[in-house]
């Protein structure tokens, strides 16, 4: 399917917006986001200093850390935090920092740990967390170990994945996590392996990529391949606080074709969009419709074989489920995306300025159950553009930098969004929380 079959099916004057039900509001007027926020290295230090520290954050995944001695580096801006998993079984977490000189205890991730020891003097600590060797003690006197045990830092799970919090007052995990574990609680989250995590820099503000998993506005503009399979426009959003929510129905074409399409054009979209879902790569002629089916039917019906041929019975959940893909948005920094045969966590941290970010996306295979086994996933590191994503996630990447230049334009003073951008109104809102913002730096604003 070509874009120009689109623009043919669509016509030119049909009424684009029109049909909007939630995906915004006509009432109201625009948000006015400060663009110094995303460019300002002062901005940047208050959200280190007063945010990074205090929030529940994705770190990695329960595949990293299942064996005791796994253990796992997380690091956001000069943050870095050790998750482990002891010899006891327990999951623990640490600043990674040995408490005689600062030295970083250890980086990356790995098995086999039997204890944490400082390569500069040897200082030596247990898994979980108690100083158990100091050479030549006799030079420091009265030096008690446990006075001197890893500073401790929050860890706990959801699903499959791993949340650190340096806070020692946090609340818990699922305070933070409020409606959406409940609202997910028909998928099975915990039936989900890791397979691959991929880090890469992007030339832009941890924010801006955040921003361009954070609403649908921009379908229709950078994923017109997907209108012909997706609702952009009935998509349902809610915004529970730490965390928020968007769903998007697919197998179906847009509302913006007010004459809808054929079969072969959505089936064409889907392919070229989720057709992995399937285990199709080449579209080829729409497959026969049974008699009171629905082409929606059809492409269930081929994703739960799909998954059937994995070992996996997914033939529980109809065609509304399996095709309505939910989004949740994890403040500050993390998506996830799900549907009963996929999940995949997208995850952007601050880089060496406001200008750069780290983001990671880590990928999940649904296995036979809970209790199926793991295996460590491939973690690896490249450079921008180094390695596809998808086509979707490849584009969604692809027009951060050119975002993050544009901010840079002296007369851009504030971003202007919609109540359809209500996802990214709320960043903003937990972070003015956060760094004591008061009163709202945000000006205008749909009215809800």
């Amino acid at each position: 399917m070509t874009l120009d079959a689109l623009d043919r099916a669509r016509g030119e004057d049909a009424p684009v917006g029109t049909a909007i039900t939630h995906a915004g509001s006509d009432r109201g007027s625009p948000t006015l986001v400060p663009v110094e926020r995303y460019l300002s290295p002062e901005f940047a230090a208050r959200e280190m200093a007063s945010m990074w520290p205090r929030v529940w954050q994705i770190a990695c995944t329960l595949d990293h850390v299942s064996e005791p001695g796994d253990y796992f580096e997380h690091r956001v801006g000069a943050i870095s935090v050790i998750v482990v998993r002891g010899d006891d079984g327990v999951l623990r977490a640490f600043q990674n920092v040995c408490r005689h000189r600062a030295n970083l205890l250890c980086t990356g991730s790995g098995q086999g740990l039997t204890e944490l020891r400082c390569g500069y003097h040897r200082w030596a600590w247990s898994l979980d967390g108690r100083l158990r060797e100091v050479p030549s003690r006799k030079g420091f006197g009265k030096l008690r170990n446990d006075e001197f045990p890893l500073f401790p830092a929050a860890v706990e799970s959801w699903g499959p994945l791993v949340f650190v919090n340096l806070d020692p007052d946090a609340a818990p995990l699922l305070d933070q996590l409020e409606g959406m574990p409940e609202h997910a609680s028909w998928i099975g989250i915990d039936d989900f392996r890791a397979t691959f995590m991929v880090t890469m820099p992007v030339a832009a503000n941890w924010k801006t990529v955040v921003d361009t998993f954070s609403e649908t506005y921009h379908v229709q503009g950078l994923h017109r391949e997907m209108l012909g399979s997706m609702d952009d426009i009935d998509a349902p959003q809610t915004v529970w606080g730490h965390t928020s929510m968007s769903t998007q129905r697919y197998g179906i074409p847009s509302p913006r074709f007010p004459d809808g399409l054929d079969d072969q054009t959505i089936w064409e979209s889907f392919v070229l969009t989720q057709g992995g879902r399937m285990g199709v790569t080449e579209a080829g002629t729409v497959p026969e419709i049974p008699p009171g089916a629905t082409l929606s039917d059809v492409i269930t019906e081929r994703i739960v074989a799909h998954q059937a041929a994995n070992g996996v019975d997914l033939a529980r959940f109809d065609p509304d489920q399996m095709l309505t893909l939910i989004q949740y948005n994890l403040f500050p920094n993390a998506t996830v995306l799900v549907t009963p045969d996929l999940l995949s966590v997208l995850v952007a941290t601050p880089g060496p300025d406001p200008d750069h970010a780290t983001m990671t996306a880590i990928n999940f295979t649904r296995a036979a159950g809970p209790d199926a086994p793991r295996t460590r996933p491939v973690d690896v590191q490249v450079g921008e553009g180094e390695v596809s994503l998808g086509f979707v996630l490849d584009a969604d990447v692809s027009v951060a930098p050119r975002v993050q230049r544009g901010f840079h334009q002296p007369g851009f003073t504030h971003l202007a969004l919609s109540s359809e951008e209500c996802r990214i109104v709320n960043t903003h809102r937990n972070l003015e929380r956060y760094l004591g913002i008061e009163p709202s730096e945000l000006s205008g604003g749909p009215v809800a």
